[in-house]
Formats: structure tokens, sequence, C-alpha cells
């Protein structure tokens, strides 16, 4: 190597970010590791700012038996990932993600939600580098290898994703696995429009359906062969030569999330197809999981460690590490059917409003009613209209910030919210939104079932009149002193845009502050969080 090469890399244990680079001159540089043996892997860089955004996440504390996949899919969720280097040595690894805000996302996560990989806790932050160079020694190729097999920026779409349907097998099955436990997993790739599990030639099996072939492609890389419990029930994944699911009930063995009003069924749910009329009862248990009592706690769930220590079994592969936000809360704890309540705590009293957490809460359903508590301002009770939206909005909000305080969401003990008896003032703390026109999924089958994302930093903005042009809706986002990083109409629809915040923070009140906005000509502004970035 020339003498450029930088041999000695310390590790340091007070100095910010990137102690592995802290010995480092600043400049692009060019970097020589023995973490993996005999490999040499250059890395070229800028050095950033310690706690700077940037696409490229530094990793530590790592298990000495990494994989390259686990550390991939530990980015995964958030989106695609560009480029990884590991150092297995060190205990280390640093990932670039495709844009700063997924990097954003994924770091803002992780910062409340501890990632446990096999009884390890892993530590996830922003790198002082902006971007990673990397050469083509055996190891590095290696991590080439996982990166094209586990990102869909690799795969044709066209080509390998024939179906938006995945055929499930659960393979030694020593646990009982359920629908809700599928839902929480495959849940983490994209929105499950309908899944039925049913037995087959003594298999529990189960059929899912995505929106697009793409997320159903990407879920099927990230989880075949894994295990959702150690040692044991295996997923063996194809794609289904259906092209799209015919639900009938909603229960325990079925359900369609595009329609809450189909019934429950006395009988077992069927389908127009002859793989599915052998189903057998007893399989899966005949509920979702109950919380921390339960005696097989679900091994993907990831929490926050000072709130449920040991609730992570060790786990190899990726379902100990991916975590999409909010989605791998869905866990603990886990809403019972029926429980249609949710307990909201940790709200700043003085900001907060019924209005905010119905538009909030109404983004994942529709809120029926809602309560902020007389003597305790921070806490609130919201009701939705079924479990299953309460289980989407508790999952993807819990630990989002609002008002500056990240949110706490749990399963309330309450069935519905009592509005105040008649004469009895309780200064607007409760409110009722049975009625309102506001609501986004009223509609069976509403294509709102298909756009359920995450809060991210990029919204999405549909019914926008012709006479409002860009400028308009910039200044409109900024009045409130959020900051408006970019903005595009679409290019077929102006009727639609994308307008990017300053952060998903400033996003989420946004969403609150402008949606059904009176934009004039009749035109009221429809804001959800949006899946891609400008």
């Amino acid at each position: 190597m020339d003498g450029s090469v930088h041999q000695d890399i310390t590790v340091g244990t007070k100095r910010g970010s990137d102690e592995l680079f802290s010995s480092v001159s600043n400049g692009p540089y060019i970097m020589s590791t023995t973490a993996n043996g005999n490999d040499s892997k250059k890395f070229k860089s800028d050095i950033r700012g310690p706690g700077l955004p940037s696409r490229v996440i530094h990793i530590r504390k790592l298990p000495n038996d990494i994989t390259e996949a686990e550390v991939i899919s530990l980015g995964l969720p958030f989106g695609d990932v560009s480029n990884l280097l590991m150092l297995k040595a060190k205990n280390q690894a640093f990932l670039e993600m495709n844009s700063e805000e997924a990097a954003q996302n994924m770091v803002g996560y992780y910062s409340t939600v501890m990632p446990i990989i096999r009884h390890h806790p892993v530590y996830v932050q922003f790198s002082n580098h902006k971007e990673l160079k990397t050469d083509n020694s055996p190891n590095q190729e290696r991590a080439q290898a996982a990166l094209r097999a586990l990102t869909t920026t690799h795969v044709d779409a066209a080509v390998a994703a024939p179906s938006t349907v995945l055929r499930v097998v659960v393979e030694n099955l020593v646990y009982p696995v359920t629908l809700d436990a599928l839902c929480q997993i495959f849940g983490k790739f994209g929105t499950v429009l309908r899944i039925i599990v049913f037995t087959k030639n003594s298999q529990f099996q189960a059929l899912l359906q995505y929106p697009d072939g793409a997320t159903a492609q990407s879920a099927k890389l990230a989880l075949d062969g894994q295990n959702i419990y150690n040692g044991c029930c295996t997923l063996r994944i194809s794609f289904s030569k259906l092209t799209s699911l015919n639900v009938k009930y909603n229960n325990e063995k079925s359900r369609d999330f595009t329609r809450p009003d189909l019934p429950s069924g006395d009988s077992q749910p069927t389908m127009e197809h002859p793989a599915m009329t052998a189903f057998t009862p007893g399989i899966i248990s005949a509920g979702p999981y109950a919380g921390a009592t339960h005696a097989f706690q679900p091994a993907f769930n990831l929490q926050p460690a000072a709130h449920y220590p040991g609730l992570v079994p060790a786990l190899p592969g990726t379902l100990a590490s991916l975590s999409l936000p909010g989605t791998t809360r869905l866990g603990f704890p886990h809403i019972s059917a029926g429980v249609s309540v949710l307990l909201v705590s940790n709200l700043n009293p003085e900001r907060v409003t019924p209005h905010c957490l119905f538009i909030l809460f109404g983004v994942y359903g529709d809120v029926m009613r809602v309560k902020i508590l007389f003597n305790k301002k921070e806490n609130a009770l919201v009701q939705m209209s079924d479990c299953t939206q309460a289980q989407l909005a508790m999952s993807h909000l819990s630990g989002q910030q609002l008002h500056g305080k990240p949110l706490r969401i749990t399963p309330s003990k309450h069935t519905s919210v009592q509005l105040p008896r008649e004469g009895h003032e309780d200064q607007g703390l409760t409110k009722d939104y049975s009625n309102s026109p506001l609501h986004r999924f009223k509609k069976p089958g509403s294509k709102n079932y298909s756009n359920i994302f995450p809060p991210s930093a990029t919204l999405h903005l549909s019914n926008i009149p012709p006479s409002v042009v860009e400028e308009d809706l910039k200044m409109l986002f900024s009045s409130s002193g959020a900051m408006v990083k970019a903005f595009k109409f679409f290019q077929k629809d102006h009727k639609m845009a994308l307008i990017q915040m300053g952060s998903v923070e400033e996003a989420i009140e946004s969403l609150i502050e402008f949606h059904n906005h009176d934009l004039g000509e009749n035109h009221h502004l429809r804001v959800s969080f949006s899946k891609s970035s400008i």
C-alpha cells in the first residue's frame, strides 16, 4: 500500500460520532484495515462535524459473528442501502443510505428504540463522513453481493415480482403463529392489504397481498429462510400464482384491511381457490398476543429497553434487526381483539387539543372520540372505529415527536370514550367526531388503505386547485415557522404535489395544521405522509 494509507486506526470511547476514524486527518483519504483478517478496504470520505446528519450511519457494538445481511437489514426498512463497510474485528460497520432523509429516519428511530441482535444492544448514530468509497477486496465483494441480494434497487421488479401475492409456509412450527404476528413481520416492508392463514398438508401457511410487486419482492428477499422464533418457525416464501385475494370475513383466519365492513363470520373463511379448502382449527392461537404475560414473546419486537427489559429473545437474521418506524412496536403491548381505545401519554399540555389528535390519528383510521384528561392534560384517550385501525395508529405513531415530546401510546382498559354528562362542562376537552366529514376510511375499499405510511419529512398534498402555484403552498407551509426544503408538483396531475419539511416533527405538525385547509374554489387541501422523497 502507498504511503498515504493509514494503517493505525484507534478506537476512542468519548470522541463523538466516529470513534473508529478519530485518528484520521481531515480531507479525503484512503483507509486500509485488517478488521476482517487479511482484507484491505479503501474508504474515501469527507470529514463532517460530529452529530451532523449524513447519509452514512456508524453502527457499533455488533456481535462478533454479525453478517452483512443483518447490518443491511437495520437500514432497509427506512430506504435503499447504497453501500456497506464491515469492520468485524472492531465490531463496527458503516452503512450508507440512498438519502439523508432515510438516514435521519433511521437514526431518529433507533435513538428511541434500541436495536438488539442476538442479545447485543447495537448503537446507531450519524457518521462524521458523508460518503463511502470501497474497493474490490474479497470481503468487500461479499458485502456488495449482500447489498444486491437484499435491496430492491438492483431488482427488475417487472421480471422478479410476478405477483403482489406471497405464499408463506411456516416450517418447524414449535410455537403458535398468528395472523397478527405475520402482519407485524410483513408490515415492515409495506402495507399488507389482505391476508389469509390456513393449514394444508399439515403445514401452517398464509397468502398475503401487497399493493405492488416491488414490495412483495422486497419482503420475500429479506424474510425467506428467517426464523420467527429462536431456531424454529422458519419462513419459506414464494410468489403465489394468484394475482389477488378474495377475503369474505375479517377474523383471526383472514383479514381484508381495505374492507373493515366485512363480517367476522361464524364459519371458517373461504376463498375461491382449491388450495383454500383445508382449514383446521387450533394450528394458531385463538387471538393476538396479549402482552408480556404471553408464554411466547414475539422475537421481532424492538422496544425501548428501559420500558420492556428482556422482551427481545436472541434471534439470528433479519427478524431480530429489522425495524420500521412504528411497525416494530406492534408487539408489546399488542391490542386484543375488540380494543379500539388508545391511551396517549407524554403530550405537551400547553399545546395539545382534541382536534390535533383527531387529525393526526385520523391518518391511520377514523377517530370517533377524543378526550384529554381533565386532571392530567398530558394524557388523552383516542377512540378509533375498530381495533385494526387502533393497532395501525399505535404502531406508526408511538415514539414520534409531537410538540417537542415523544408520544407514548398503549391500549386503554376503556372500551369507549364517554362524553361528559349533560350540564357538565369539561372545557372542551372531550370531542365527538363520529359524524365527521374528515374521516379518510369510511368508504369501503378506499384507496387510502393502500396509502398508509409511517410519518416522514415528506408530505403528499392533493386536491390542489388550478390557481394555486408552488410559491403559494411553500408560503403556506412555512407560515407556521417550519422549514420547507423542497417541493414538486406531480408531472401528470397538478392537483397533487410533494413537499419536504425540515424534519419529521415539522411534517407532523404541518399535517395537523394544514390538512383540510381551505385553498379557495371549494378545494380543501388533503395532506398525508409520503413514502417518497424529493
